[in-house]
Parts: structure tokens; C-alpha cells; sequence
């Protein structure tokens, strides 16, 4: 297959637009078609235009594009990116499809409309182009009826999720005529250029994830009214502790939107006529009501949940299913599900679950029984592969494992005796597994990965993938050189170690910073180079504040000032180590994870990276050697005395306002990231790029740096300059003394002092102003409540 470089979305609708946007965020200028106005609007005759303007004809597209670029979450990584899209129409620019390499088609879902677009496409294509259609439930295969032979071997289903900037999910539906290398064309390119995790799905009624996550939620609908459920008791159980997203039952259904779901279900009841629970695809009476009263969750200001405002405070309405009334939302109140959360492995929390004698016991056995048994009958309906099943759920739902690995993890021979004590017919696959006298679906020999192959009635091995590495099997096959219970240092391999931290929210603490020293020791003698990466959901959220206001409260200063030396130490030994170190942070990379960030002599970011300093909302200043880099970084980056003052503010402003960058794109822009620093689009694939960076900076040679000791701060000019702006900031009420106190240590710092001229300094003369700041705000009274108020709510307190 040829490259694919020039791409096209047809339909600018809510999918559309924000899969273009998606294609821009990776690097593309993507063409976005949608139809014409069939009438103008009264802004439009105000302004004397026609429908034969071109502002006029490409308003459709231009709307769809808007609504992108205002909704949240934000569908850009950055908002100028939006520039990058060519916007048209189907009348006036279809011919512009000549020059497409990928063609996806997003269009309203009905046949009729697609396929007569379809043909239309086919008479301006290029022979070998690949068309597609985002479709979530349309037959493929019909779709293209009547489209040449050329046109359906380029052809096939691509199913994306919305978000699609942040739903990683991608579902490939080839047809019987699809050729195999555009498969893997897409494939390849989605999982790399895109970010996607791709799962390959047979051209049946709503695919993989849609139809078995649309029967466990009609299933929860069922069980919440046989056992006499609240809504937020259900979402209480159909929450992360059972292994489902935060967002749980309802709350995912106000996302989605009522008359999505309703679309589904229609979509599944009328084509699945034979599904063995097709009595489940029907919403029950009171979600049939809120349709009609349209009550379709966010987007009409009310679905399952309302929010209102009350006595000037945001307030959260639950719904009483049964009256349809709107009232105050209810706790749960489920002693089991208290106890459960104590446990950290899922299928520990859910035995714990399933065994509770009341009917919190029984929901699970029943919803889990249920589900277990609809996903081994969907094989291989569905799907050939267990893997591809589990992996739709786990990315398309934020399952945190799909229905296989979670039934291993539950424990499989328990259902089977439930099913055969209730005389349940056992599904073909699970059948086979029996036969082949197995007990998993998943299983390690040799330290490798097996899944259960139903074709074979064997375990069949899962490949490596060459491009992404997974700690966790790093572990399993024995290649952890060092660990503690804060961080691990593994060998990844070619000379390449990693520093992996594993505390909760992977804070930083004396664990991760004595990991830290032990990584660098090893690196000195026994590897190349270092990768300090981790495969949680976040890189790191900063320091562990808990244990700075115990100190506080305890008034250790001694203690609080050697750990800032430990941690300036840790910061100084990552970037001044001999052999190349590069940081792979993803998700959020806060406080002390930005700082690390900061020090790395490369980093490899997630696209998906909020890097920020925010320790201003806890009443300090970044002290681990951030504001340090911050201003070597602006001075090194200002041509002259004029710009230094000007760079120094906005790193001023970007720290003192705690801000945080909402993509790795946006961090390169405030100054967390170089150019010169990769970013990866896919997460799956961080720790990979992010050990070949280090090795292609061992291949071409890297040279140790030396600490700086010709820093040109500014001094006493600048800090005069932020004062003023402190001091006014304060007489307008704008800020309270106790930030204007923080903000004025700041400046101080970011200055380098009070020097009078302005002169060189060096990193440890920075590294210095930052401890004695830290520990002079750790002495102020409002910090101590700042940082209770943080670890109380999870919110900073402005006192």
C-alpha cells in the first residue's frame, strides 16, 4: 500500500468534525466535506450574501468544525490546529477526493444517504485510494452494494469513538472483499500515527464493543428494577470498584446521550433476530418517558443526573427512576462495597462482592453471570479472538478489563458450577475450554502470554508486539534488577533500564527518590542509558504532600530541608547522569513529576501529557529544581535583555498560576517541553519510543553535560518589575495576601535574586533560592491549611 498522507472526512457532524480534528492533532491537514444550506440564514441576508457565496456553501462544515472547537473536552490539542483542515462542501469540492490516499465517511447513519454519497465518491476517487465508513451498526457490506470491484477491496469499516481524540479505541471491520493489506494498512497507521488501539471486528450488527457493553447496560437497566435499585446505588456498583469506569451506568448514559442509546438498541433489536437475549433490547418504560420528554442527558441539561444552580453553588439532581422526579442525590450505602474497596486487585474486590449475602451478592452473580455468558456466545460471531473482545471493552467502555480477563480474574470454574447447578446450556467456547481440561482463558508459560483460541480448542501464543513494551510482563519475566514498594528498576533490554514508579498516584516519595539513586548507580556500570516511565494511569501527581504537613504540623525543618536536598539531588542526577536519561511522562505530570520531566536529557512524551507546576495551590513554590530550569530555559531561549524580561514573566505567570498544559503539544509551548522533544501518539508505544530515544542518543554518541554556572538572571530589574505587578494585582482584590506573599518568593526566585547588576549565576545558586523559599512558605500558617484543604477535597484553597 502507498503512504497515507492526504485524508478526507466526509460529514462534519459531531463524529466528523472531531475526527478530522483528530487527524489535524497528529500532524495533518485533513479535507472536511459536508452538504450545502439549502436556505440562508437571517445573518446571512443581513450580510447580502447567497447561497452561491462560498462562505455561505462551506457553512455546514465551518459549524461543525466550531462546535469541535468550543466543546469539551477539547477535541484540538492546540486551537490553531483547526487551521489545518481544508473545509468544503459535496457540491463544489468533491473532486478534491482525487487526491485523498484515505476517504472516511461519516455521514448521518442511513443506508440510503451512504450509499447514494458512496457513489458519488466512486466517480471522483483514485483507483487504490481507501475509502471508509465510521458507521457504528450499518451492514458494511450493503453500504457498498454496487460500488466496483476496485472500491470494495479498498473498502471497510472504521469505528471510531467519540471522543476521538481520547477514546482509543478503533474498531476495523473488513468485508469478505476487503484485501488483507489495506487491513493492515489502516491498522498500522491508526496505532501510530492516531493513537488508536485497533481491534479487528466482523461485519456484524454494532460490532464489538457497542454490542456487548450495550447489553450489560440493559442488563444493569433490568436488574436495578427486579431488585429495587436507586440510580445512584447502581452507579455506585457499576463503578470502579467492580471495574468499570468512574462515569459508571448512568452517568456514561448521560455522556452518550439517551437518543444514542435508544438508536443502538433499535439497531440491535432490529437486526439480531435471532440473539439468544433479544428480550433485552428494549429500554424500559421510564427511558422511553425521558426520550419523549427529551431528557437526553448533557446535552439537553438533564438526563439520569440534573445540574442546578442553588443559592449561587453548582448542585447535582439525581433521578427518581420510578416517579421521574428530580431530588437530592442519595448515598449508596452498601457496607460489602466499603469493604471491597480496601482490596487493590480487581478480582479480589469482586470474589469479595460476589459473595456478600445480601442483595449486593446477588446483583453481581446475576450481572456478571450474565455478562460472562453473552460474551463466550459472541465467539466467534463477533469476533475470532478473546484478545480482540476484551481489548474493545477495556478501550471503547474504560472497562478496566474486558469480560475474559475479568473472568479469569473472578475466577472461571465458580460461574461454570453456578451455571451448571442452574442448568444453564454452557456457550461452545467455554465448552471447548472444559474439553481441553483448561481453567483460564489467559495463562504464562515460559513467561509468555497464551489466550484461548476457540478455532483451535488450544492456548495460542500472543505475539510481541516489536513496538511496545509492558512493565508488567517485563516483571513477570523476571527482569527486575532493584524494587521497593515506591518504584522498580527493570531491564527493558539492549542496555536499557527503567525506573518505574508504582506509589499511589505514583506521588514521589523517599522510596521513588532513593529508586532514583539506585537506577543512577546501576546506570554507571551496568547499562546505557535510563528510561524513567511507568505505566499507570498518570506519570506522576507530584511530591507526597501528606507526609510535607505532617512534617509541618511537627515543625521538622530539618527534615523538610534535607528532603528538598534529596530531591534537588534526585532532580541533578538525572540530567547531569553520564549516560543518556529520558523521561516518558503520560496523563498528569504534576509538581515533582514535572520536575523530573524537566531534568530528563530528552523527553518522550505522551500526546496526552498535562505537565504542570502547581505547587502555588498549595501555598509553596516549586523546589525540586523547577523554577531553576524554567528560568535556564527562558534565559537560553531570549536574545537580548528585553526579551529575557519578557520570558521571565510568562514563566512567572505559568508557575504562580499553577497552570497545567492540557496536551503534550500545549506543554511544548509553555516551556515544559523543547522542540527537540518526541511525542508519542499512542500510549501503548511510550516506554518503546521512549527506550529507543535513548538509544538513538547512545548511538550517536552522548556526551555527559556540565552543571551551569552562566545563567544570565536578570536580578533586581525584573524582580521590581513582578513586585509592581503583585502589588497591584493585590489592591484590586484579585489575589489574597497569602498569594501575593507566595508570588512575591517567586519572583525572588525566577529573578535570581536581588542582584544589582544583573550577572551569571549558577544552577546550585538557584537550586538554593528555591529551598530557603520553599521553607519559608512551609512556615506561614495558610499553607498548612492550603495543603489540608488539597488533601481533604483534592481541590487548592485560594485563603
Amino acid at each position: 500500500m502507498s503512504r497515507l498522507q492526504n485524508l478526507a472526512v466526509l460529514g462534519a457532524g459531531v463524529m466528523g468534525a472531531r475526527i478530522a480534528a483528530h487527524l489535524a492533532n497528529a500532524g495533518f491537514s485533513p479535507i472536511l466535506l459536508d452538504i450545502i444550506p439549502r436556505e440562508l440564514s437571517e445573518g446571512e441576508k443581513k450580510r447580502g450574501l447567497t447561497l452561491e457565496s462560498p462562505e455561505v456553501r462551506n457553512r455546514i462544515a465551518r459549524a461543525g468544525l466550531e462546535a469541535a472547537r468550543k466543546g469539551e473536552p477539547r477535541a484540538f490539542f492546540l486551537a490553531d490546529y483547526l487551521e489545518r483542515i481544508r473545509l468544503g462542501n459535496f457540491e463544489d469540492n468533491l473532486d478534491w477526493l482525487r487526491e485523498a490516499d484515505w476517504i472516511i465517511e461519516a455521514v448521518a447513519e442511513r443506508l440510503d444517504i451512504k450509499q447514494a454519497l458512496l457513489a458519488r465518491v466512486e466517480a471522483v476517487r483514485r483507483p487504490g485510494s481507501i475509502v471508509s465508513s465510521n458507521t457504528s451498526g450499518l451492514p458494511l457490506a450493503r453500504i457498498a452494494q454496487g460500488r466496483s470491484d476496485d472500491f470494495r477491496r479498498h473498502w471497510l469499516g472504521t469505528h471510531f469513538f467519540n471522543p476521538p481524540r481520547y477514546m482509543r479505541l478503533l474498531e476495523l471491520i473488513p468485508t469478505g472483499d476487503t484485501r488483507p493489506e489495506v487491513v493492515e494498512a489502516i491498522s498500522a497507521f491508526a496505532e501510530r500515527r492516531l493513537g488508536k488501539t485497533v481491534v479487528r471486528a466482523k461485519d456484524t450488527p454494532n460490532f464489538i464493543a457497542n454490542r456487548i457493553g450495550t447489553l450489560s447496560m440493559l442488563n444493569v437497566l433490568r436488574l436495578m428494577q427486579e431488585e429495587d435499585l436507586t440510580i445512584e446505588q447502581v452507579d455506585e456498583l457499576t463503578g470502579p470498584a467492580a471495574g468499570f469506569p468512574r462515569s459508571a451506568t448512568f452517568r456514561t448514559a448521560d455522556l452518550v446521550g439517551l437518543d444514542v442509546l435508544a438508536h443502538v438498541v433499535s439497531n440491535l433489536r432490529e437486526n439480531l433476530p435471532n440473539d439468544e437475549r433479544r428480550e433485552l433490547f428494549v429500554l424500559p418504560d421510564f427511558i422511553q418517558k425521558m426520550l419523549e420528554k427529551g431528557w437526553l442527558g448533557e446535552k439537553t441539561g438533564q438526563g439520569f443526573y440534573k445540574r442546578i444552580k442553588e443559592n449561587g453553588e453548582s448542585k447535582i439532581l439525581g433521578l427518581d427512576w420510578k416517579t421521574l422526579e428530580y431530588r437530592p442525590r442519595q448515598k449508596a450505602g452498601f457496607p460489602a462495597l466499603e469493604l471491597a474497596r480496601n482490596a487493590e486487585e480487581i478480582g479480589e474486590r469482586l470474589r469479595l462482592l460476589l459473595d456478600a449475602p445480601d442483595r449486593v451478592g446477588r446483583f453481581y452473580q446475576r450481572l456478571l453471570d450474565d455478562l460472562f455468558h453473552y460474551s463466550a456466545m459472541r465467539i466467534p460471531e463477533i469476533a475470532d479472538s478473546i484478545v480482540d473482545v476484551d481489548r474493545a471493552l477495556e478501550h471503547g467502555f474504560n472497562w478496566e478489563k474486558g469480560p475474559f480477563a475479568l473472568w479469569d480474574a473472578v475466577g472461571v470454574e465458580p460461574v461454570i458450577e453456578r451455571w451448571r447447578a442452574a442448568k444453564r446450556p454452557l456457550p461452545p467456547l467455554v465448552e471447548a475450554l472444559s474439553k481441553a481440561k483448561q481453567h483460564s482463558f489467559y495463562l504464562w508459560q515460559d513467561n509468555q502470554p497464551f489466550y484461548f483460541d476457540f478455532g483451535r480448542a488450544r492456548h495460542k501464543f500472543i505475539p510481541e508486539r516489536p513496538d511496545v513494551i509492558l512493565l508488567a510482563d517485563r516483571r513477570a519475566a523476571g527482569k527486575v534488577v532493584r524494587t521497593n514498594p515506591g518504584a522498580s528498576l527493570l531491564d527493558l533490554g539492549d542496555g536499557v533500564a527503567g525506573l518505574e514508579f508504582h506509589s499511589k498516584m505514583n506521588t514521589i516519595g523517599a522510596d521513588i527518590l532513593q529508586m532514583v539513586q539506585v537506577a543512577l548507580e546501576q546506570l554507571q556500570s551496568n547499562f546505557d542509558g535510563l528510561v524513567v516511565g511507568n505505566q499507570g494511569p498518570h506519570f506522576s501527581a507530584g511530591a507526597n504532600i501528606m507526609i510535607l504537613m505532617v512534617a509541618i504540623q511537627e515543625g521538622e525543618w530539618d527534615e523538610i530541608d534535607l528532603a528538598i536536598r534529596s530531591f534537588q539531588g534526585a532532580s541533578m542526577g538525572l540530567k547531569y547522569a553520564p549516560k543518556p536519561v529520558v523521561v516518558a511522562p503520560h496523563g498528569l505530570a504534576l509538581g515533582g513529576g514535572c520536575e523530573f520531566v524537566l531534568h530528563g536529557a530528552r523527553v518522550q512524551a505522551a500526546a496526552e501529557s498535562y505537565i504542570g507546576l502547581v505547587e502555588t495551590g498549595a501555598g509553596i513554590i516549586p523546589a525540586g529544581g523547577g523554577c531553576k530550569e524554567m528560568v535556564v530555559r527562558a534565559m537560553d531561549a531570549a536574545e537580548d535583555e528585553l526579551e529575557r524580561l519578557s520570558r521571565l514573566r510568562h514563566t512567572f505567570e505559568t508557575i504562580a498560576l499553577a497552570k497545567v498544559s492540557t496536551s503534550a503539544d500545549h506543554a511544548r509551548r509553555m516551556g515544559y517541553l523543547r522542540d527537540s522533544d518526541p511525542i508519542s501518539m499512542n500510549p501503548e508505544r511510550l516506554i518503546a519510543d521512549a527506550k529507543q530515544a535513548v538509544l538513538g542518543l547512545v548511538r550517536t554518541g552522548y556526551r555527559q553535560p556540565a552543571p551551569r554556572t552562566d545563567i544570565p538572571v536578570p536580578g533586581e530589574t525584573a524582580y521590581a518589575q513582578m513586585k509592581l505587578g503583585i502589588h497591584l494585582m493585590r489592591r484590586a482584590d484579585r489575589i489574597s495576601d497569602h498569594d501575593a506573599k507566595i508570588a512575591e518568593k517567586l519572583a525572588y526566585v525566577l529573578s535570581g535574586g536581588a542582584l544589582n547588576p544583573p550577572q551569571p549565576v549558577s544552577e546550585q545558586y538557584l537550586l538554593d533560592l528555591e529551598r530557603e523559599a520553599f521553607l519559608s512558605l512551609c512556615g506561614e500558617p495558610k499553607t498548612l491549611e492550603r495543603i489540608q484543604y488539597i488533601l481533604k477535597t483534592g481541590k487548592p484553597l485560594r485563603n
